[in-house]
């Protein structure tokens, strides 16, 4: 047995040799920034329309599946999530009520790919089938559709669907007639309410607002520019939508053609309508204008509040507008103004700053003002804002994150939906007078044995310059503190986005194979506020990889594990995050995970999606600097042994360009001078990991498991003997 095992340890590392000299087609090319030249090996990889890039990719592919089929494992993670999906019975997503009490939702089944729509009348309402996305586009063939985002009219009489398929995030959107159940023969095309800030209904129910794209070709550098809210109404051609809200039809507003000018939620007792310039930063510019003017077509937008006030979460309450404020608060306030003379800096303050807790959101009642806080991103408590006076609220049990759901200032009605990483999601309705919470779910909870004896560990780590770094660790009861876990480390680090608790059946299952997992909230997401953010920021982006590469040592330190037993994980802008860390330590690792990571932020502006305002610009000198920095590509060096790397891309993603992970996976082959595996795998039919059936995404996610686990040295995941014939 010995004598196999050795064998095919041998095998695998003379086809990962073989694998490393089968090079990426290379065309470099050398830019010049502010007098320093940076020479790019495989620009060419850029272009997807080349067939040498595209036949590479995909030998990539087809190798680290047939090396992945070797693993006896292999099929663990999906068929342990399919199984858990059938456990439960159903999930319940994206559940929308209406003032009359309409309930319209998302429910997938245990055996079912994707989810259907549904319907009910009130919470014990009989529930009703109302759309099947296989039914969209039934007569053509190659297409897997799923809803990816529902909007009811204020009376529940229609509903607006969207349509999305292989991960891409534009989609279709249909209008469904509730009560007959029909489509109306009218659709829109192109537009992506899931990711722009939905459809918003107006007053009457006879058309709703959407962001339309100026451009039509999802592959152009100008898509996402000078972006419109437009206004469609039922019945007319949708072609024919009336702009209401752009450069073009507002120019003494001066949007930039990076910005989108979105309208945001009211209610039908509003008088105003928001607007907000969306540019990915945490306070931007809004405006407001009457509704019966916008209406009538005039384009009298108003200034509201400018982003140097630092307010956001802009909510409308009778003539006032109340608002969460940072402005002289080093996190975060409730604050109300006057809507008709409003003063966003010196407002009325209703809750003050609180000891270590941000507020993280709020809901105006009829009864006051419910809003959550949270503590390092991770521990969530509940308040009632009423007469002046603050109460806290005990909550059912103790989540790390909540979310608020009510129907307006109108209604008593509130929600809470309670979570944390080793429970399940629970929906609870709140009654005021008794103080009491009654569950409301509308999926089953489901029990869960293997997950037991897994406990919840949040702690604090000191970084290299004395920030103290939150740090969730998810393990076993049993487990010892002897260096030999397998330590599974999740970060991402960017836009002031927090990692909140969810019951996250992948860092389950990771501890149910033996290991440890952490999630480091490192510095550039929002767990401490803003200054959490900015201290992860452009130039100051280095402490995110820093402050990964300082919780990693601490473990290791601390005996949760040793350097051959750590893998980290981070996806998307995490792809910074773990790119870094292992260019600048790599040592420290044994395996890296990058998950369609932005990986060659220097070319982030070449990209449909740049994001200058939150990363920097090649065309500033000291951002250019910060840019290269991050950029985890340039810094591969050849000759280093870096760990085992297995990184992911989506054909149709249009958030990370497909070729960055592939020019980063390219390069780490060429000049790596390890026996360690670089595996490249591309989804040709997914995009950024969502809109895509369950079980696609399942085995995207259950590969980068395998893998991890076999480098880490699981003896149930180690290579065997290919016997098929």
């Amino acid at each position: 047995m010995k004598i196999k095992i050795f064998i095919i340890i041998c095998l695998l590392s003379v086809f990962i040799n073989a694998q490393k000299t089968k090079s990426a087609p290379s065309k470099p090319v050398t830019d010049e920034y502010f007098g320093t030249k940076i020479v790019d090996n495989y620009r060419n990889l850029e272009d997807l329309e080349n067939s040498q890039t595209i036949i590479w990719m995909k030998s990539q592919t087809s190798y680290t599946n047939s090396i992945l089929d070797l693993i006896p494992k292999k099929n663990y993670y999906v068929e342990k999530r399919l199984e858990i999906d059938k456990r439960q019975g159903y999930s319940v997503s994206d559940l929308k009520i209406t003032d009359n009490n309409k309930y319209f939702y998302l429910k997938k089944k245990g055996d079912e790919k994707v989810a259907k729509l549904y319907y009910r009348e009130g919470f014990q309402g009989e529930e009703k089938l109302l759309y099947d996305p296989v039914n969209y586009k039934e007569s053509e063939t190659n297409h897997n559709f799923v809803i990816n985002y529902i909007s009811p009219s204020w009376d529940g009489n229609k509903v607006a669907v969207s349509m999305a398929e292989k991960g891409v995030e534009l989609s279709d959107v249909i209008i469904i007639n509730v009560k007959k159940k029909q489509i109306y023969p009218e659709f829109i095309t192109n537009i992506a309410p899931a990711t722009l800030d939905g459809i918003k209904w107006l007053d009457d129910n006879s058309g709703f607002f959407y962001v339309n794209f100026f451009i039509t070709d999802p592959k152009s550098k100008d898509f996402y520019r000078n972006t419109q809210t437009v206004l469609y109404k039922i019945g007319t051609d949708p072609k024919k939508v009336i702009d209401v809200f752009s450069a073009k039809n507002n120019p003494d507003l001066n949007i930039t053609e990076d910005q989108f000018p979105m309208i945001l939620d009211s209610d039908i007792g509003d008088q105003y309508y928001k607007g907000m310039l969306v540019d990915f930063q945490s306070y931007r510019k809004t405006f407001i204008i009457k509704k019966k003017d916008l209406l009538e077509g005039k384009k009298n937008w108003k200034p509201f509040s400018d982003s140097d006030d630092k307010a956001k979460n802009l909510d409308f309450w009778k003539d006032e507008v109340v608002f969460q404020s940072s402005y002289n608060s080093s996190l975060n306030k409730l604050c109300r103004t006057s809507i008709i003379n409003p003063n966003f800096k010196n407002a009325e303050t209703l809750v003050p700053e609180k000891k270590d807790e941000i507020i993280k959101s709020y809901r105006i009642t009829k009864d006051g003002i419910y809003y959550t806080t949270t503590k390092n991103g991770v521990e969530a408590k509940l308040y009632l804002y009423k007469d002046g006076k603050d109460t806290t609220i005990t909550l059912p049990y103790s989540s790390g994150n909540i979310d608020l759901q009510s129907k307006g200032e109108d209604f008593p009605d509130v929600w809470i939906t309670c979570s944390g990483w080793a429970n399940d999601e629970q929906r609870f309705r709140y009654n005021i007078k008794t103080n009491t919470f009654f569950p409301e779910n509308l999926s089953p909870v489901a029990e869960y044995p293997e997950f037991k004896d897994i406990i919840v560990n949040e702690i604090t780590v000191k970084s290299r310059d004395g920030e103290e770094i939150p740090v969730s660790l998810i393990y076993s009861k049993n487990f010892k503190k002897n260096g030999k876990n397998m330590v599974l480390i999740d970060s991402y680090g960017s836009y002031g986005v927090s990692s909140n608790p969810f019951f996250a059946k992948t860092y389950l299952l990771w501890v149910n194979q033996g290991g440890i997992v952490a999630v480091a909230h490192v510095r550039g997401g929002g767990e401490k506020g803003e200054k959490w953010r900015l201290g992860g920021y452009k130039e100051t982006k280095p402490n995110t990889w820093r402050d990964l590469i300082d919780c990693t040592e601490f473990l290791i330190k601390e005996k949760y594990a040793s350097k051959d037993k750590v893998a980290i994980w981070g996806a998307s802008a995490g792809g910074i995050t773990v790119g870094r860390a292992m260019t600048e330590r790599p040592d420290l690792f044994k395996v890296v995970i990058g998950e369609v990571g932005s990986l060659n932020m220097l070319r982030d502006e070449a990209t449909i999606n740049s994001q200058p305002k939150e990363f920097g610009s090649v065309k500033d000198p000291k951002e250019f600097k910060a840019l290269l920095e991050m950029d985890a590509y340039h810094h591969i060096k050849k000759g280093i042994k870096y760990p085992a790397t297995f990184i992911t891309g989506g054909m149709n993603d249009q958030r990370v360009a497909v070729w960055e992970p592939v020019k980063f996976a390219a390069k780490l082959m060429a000049d790596d001078s390890s026996n360690n595996p670089i595996l490249l795998k591309i989804d040709f039919e997914g995009g950024h990991s969502g809109n895509v059936p369950v079980a696609q995404r399942y085995a995207n996610l259950g590969d980068m498991f395998t893998f991890a686990l076999w480098q880490l040295g699981h003896p149930d995941y180690q290579p065997k003997e290919n016997t098929k014939k």
